[in-house]
Order: C-alpha cells, then structure tokens, then sequence
C-alpha cells in the first residue's frame, strides 16, 4: 500500500512540475572524415539552421577560429591520449588551457571542456587512473587564467558504467568504478558547480534487444508504455528511462541536485544487416521526435523540472570512422551539405520556420533570394512569414503512403484536387499527392507547431510548392 501510495505521489508530481524553462538541442561535430565542406561553411550551415550549441571532439584552431563571433557556443574535448600528459603535468595543462582555450575565448564562446570521452564507461581501463587528475589539472589552469567562472570542466559517461539499468528506478553505478573514478569526478563536479556528461543512444538497446523492445518505444512514437516496477511511473520513451537510471544512479550515491547534459545521441540512418533498426526512416523519425520531446516538453518522470538539453550525434556522415556501417552514417547532412532527411533542428524550426538546406533535390526546395522584405524564386514571390508543408522525398514509399492515407482519413485534409478527375491530380505522384494533402492539413491547423510533421515525412518551406500548375491553398 505504500508503495502503491508513493507510486501515485510520484506521478502527481510529474504531473504538475512543469517546466517553464525549454531545453536545448546541439550538434556533435565529428570531422573522421575526408571529404566534409570547409570549416567556414559548417558554421553557415549551423546557423542557417538555427543551431546555436555544438560539441567538437578537441579543439581545432581552424574550426574554433571559423566560429568567432558566431553566437554558437562550444563545447572543446581535450582528447583521450592527452589526458595521461594533463594528469601528470601541470604545466602542460597550463600550456594547453593557453593555446587551445584562452586564445579564442571569449570571441569564440566556449562553455565546457570535456576531458575526454567515454574514459568512464564498462570496464577500469589505463585511462581511468588519469581522469578526475586531468579535471583537477584543467580546472586549476581556468583558474589561473580567470576563465573558471565561465567555462566548466566535466567527462562524457557511457550508459555501459550502469551495473543496472532496469527498471530505471533502480538505476545503478557499476561498484568497480564508483569509488575509482564515479565518487570522485562527481565531488570535482559538485565542488566546481559543473554537470555530468552522458551518452545515451536508445539504438544500441533497441539493436541487442529488439525482441524485447518495442520499436515505437525507442523512437519516441505512440505506445503503451513500459511500467517502472519499482515506483509505478510510466515510460513512454526509452530515451526518458534510460535518462531517468542515470538520475537514480546519482541518487543513489547521494548527488541528487546534480545536473546532467546528454552530450551525444542519435539514431543510424543506414548499417548493417545485423544491425536491426538502422534505416533512415528511424533515423529521421528518432531525431525529429527527440527535438520535438526537448523543445516541448518537460523533464523526465524523476526530473520533471529539469530542462532536457542534449547534443545530436552527428551533423555529418563520416567515411572514415571505423566499425560497422552504422558508425559511418549518424549524419544530418551529407558532406555535401544536403539533408540526409528534413527534420527542424530548433524551436523555430518547430514553429514552421525551417528552411531546407540548398540543392537538397526536391521540388521547391532552393531557398529563395531575398528582395525587399519579400523572397522571390522564378518569378514568384511570396509575403514573409507564409509557409507550406511539403512532402520529404527521403521518406518510404510506404511511410509516405500511409501518412497520406491518414492525411485524407482521419486527419480531414481536402483531398478533392488529387483525386484522378482533380485539378491537382497532375503530377501522378505519390511525393506530389502527399505534399498536397499534408499541406491542407497543415493550413488548415493554422500551420501550428508539430502540424507539418507526419513523423518525419513532411517538412515546412518557405516558398510555394512546384508541382506543375496546381495552386496550394495558404488557408482556410
């Protein structure tokens, strides 16, 4: 009975702590690669698409130089292999918080060091010994630099440090690596008013356990949910539980207050045959709903008042990253900058804002030039703040049909036009049609937020449709 009772206190609690504060949604930019677009280009793009947070994996001058002046803050990663050096020499340290850190700061704004990356994760390793020493080392040359009160220091976790993680209430540190490595940089943490970094990519449990786990679970989608057998809270995502083990973990070491930023996640668009449920229809479905649940939503059940804020893995395609196909093909974008799939990437991009990239190959798509006020493209022009939802032409044939099936059904789009004795009928195309019927649909919602999404198959433009001579409404 109580816990029956604590269970109900639990989720009137989620219930009514909302959040007022909306999260925040970064990219990792990763560069194992041999053919990705000039470091000025990236800081373009990133911009055009509203991304105000990235994440780099060390601190490249060309690329630290490139975003001076941006507005995009950064977080910097002193690699692996330097951390033994760090540890163990303070002048090094030093030396380094000078050339790679102070001489961009604060022009370019960087806001975190990740020493590291995964140093914590499955088992003790060599590095282990090196990590909270290299915080401590790193941190005394902020200091010394008067650069401590701006910029903290923290370390990337794996989700494989968890002795448990089901149910999530019974989250738990591996006890190997708690008193070596967890209690200690989690005091560095509290003492220097810091955060934990952690990666947590649902894929990996959904691939190992896809008889196990619901597919919609792990994407985000409807479900029935998983009930926490520990305290009664249910999960609609695998996202919030794994989150939420990673709280009861801290809890259970006593570091309840301590905050945490997920420094990497995301979905494959493309692997193996082995590797189950990588395809870019999840890929596209997963990060679109991910930047949906931070941009809208509240914390997770354990955390209902704490923002979500995460870094998407990765902005590129990388060719040159070894490891199965997957490890390759995490990008938003191809090199060439065209979308891998359309998803909005920041809360105006949510509310109907987001502009493809250029050259993406769809109808339409070129952003427009700009002309006093208006954007005129092939003779047409249009009012600034008009916009249509388009169909995306890297979805599933059978995704796409289906989300036109429910457009014309059960979502009362006027789908009259494209029926074969319509004016909109021609093209015959299953892209054209759907981009019709999504676009009443969404005019007809007032073109609110989330009303051109049809599970990443639609897209918002902000210029008129080119599907031969058929007008798309603006309005109802």
């Amino acid at each position: 009975m109580a816990s029956h009772a604590f269970s109900i206190l639990i989720l009137l609690l989620s219930a009514i702590a909302v959040s007022d504060a909306a999260g925040s949604v970064g990219i990792n930019y990763g560069r194992v690669a041999n053919n990705l677009p000039s470091q000025d280009k990236v800081v373009r793009l990133l911009k055009s698409q509203g991304v105000t947070k990235v994440k780099i994996f060390d601190t490249d001058p060309a690329v630290l130089s490139a975003l001076k002046n941006s507005g995009i803050s950064v977080v910097v990663c002193l690699p692996n292999e330097q951390l033994a050096s760090a540890a163990g020499d303070q002048s090094f340290a030093d030396n380094w918080v000078q050339t790679s850190i102070s001489k961009y700061y604060p022009a370019t704004k960087i806001e975190a060091i990740a020493i590291g990356n995964e140093i914590i994760s499955a088992n003790v390793t060599d590095e282990t010994k090196f990590l909270v020493p290299a915080m401590k080392a790193i941190q005394t040359s902020l200091v010394k630099f008067k650069l401590d009160s701006n910029i903290k220091v923290s370390s990337p976790i794996a989700m494989t440090c968890l002795g448990n993680s089901y149910p999530s209430s019974a989250g738990s540190f591996k006890q190997e690596l708690v008193d070596v490595a967890i209690k200690p940089m989690l005091d560095f943490l509290k003492q220097t008013g810091s955060y934990l970094m952690v990666n947590i990519y649902p894929f990996f449990a959904y691939e190992g356990n896809s008889n196990q786990i619901s597919l919609d679970y792990a994407l985000f989608k409807q479900n029935p949910g998983v009930v926490d057998s520990g305290n009664g809270v249910k999960y609609n995502s695998l996202f919030d539980a794994q989150l939420d083990a990673v709280f009861a973990s801290l809890s259970a070491l006593k570091f309840d207050d301590m905050k945490v930023v997920v420094t990497e996640t995301g979905w494959p668009s493309a692997g193996d045959v082995a590797e189950t449920g990588a395809s870019q229809a999840n890929a596209a479905t997963y990060n679109g709903n991910l930047v949906r649940r931070v941009m809208t939503g509240n914390g997770t059940p354990l955390r209902p008042k704490d923002p979500l804020n995460v870094y998407i893995f990765a902005l590129f395609n990388e060719n040159q990253k070894p490891g199965p196909t997957s490890e390759r093909n995490y990008g938003l974008f191809y090199p060439n900058m065209q979308r891998v799939y359309n998803i909005p990437l920041s809360k105006q991009g949510l509310d109907g804002n987001f502009i493809p990239p250029m050259n993406s190959g769809k109808s339409g798509s070129r952003p427009p030039s700009t002309i006093n006020g208006s954007r005129s493209s092939g003779g047409m022009t249009k009012i600034l703040g008009q916009t249509w939802c388009l169909s995306n032409h890297n979805t599933d044939r059978q995704k796409l049909q289906e989300a036109l099936d429910y457009a014309c059904g059960e979502g009362g789009a006027d789908c009259g036009p494209i029926q074969s004795n319509g004016a909109c009928f021609n093209p015959d195309s299953l892209e054209a049609h759907a981009s019709y019927a999504f676009n009443s649909y969404y005019q007809k919602k007032a073109r609110v937020s989330g009303s051109c999404y049809f599970d990443g198959a639609a897209y918002v433009s902000m210029q008129p449709p080119l599907f031969g001579n058929c007008q798309y409404p603006t309005g109802y």
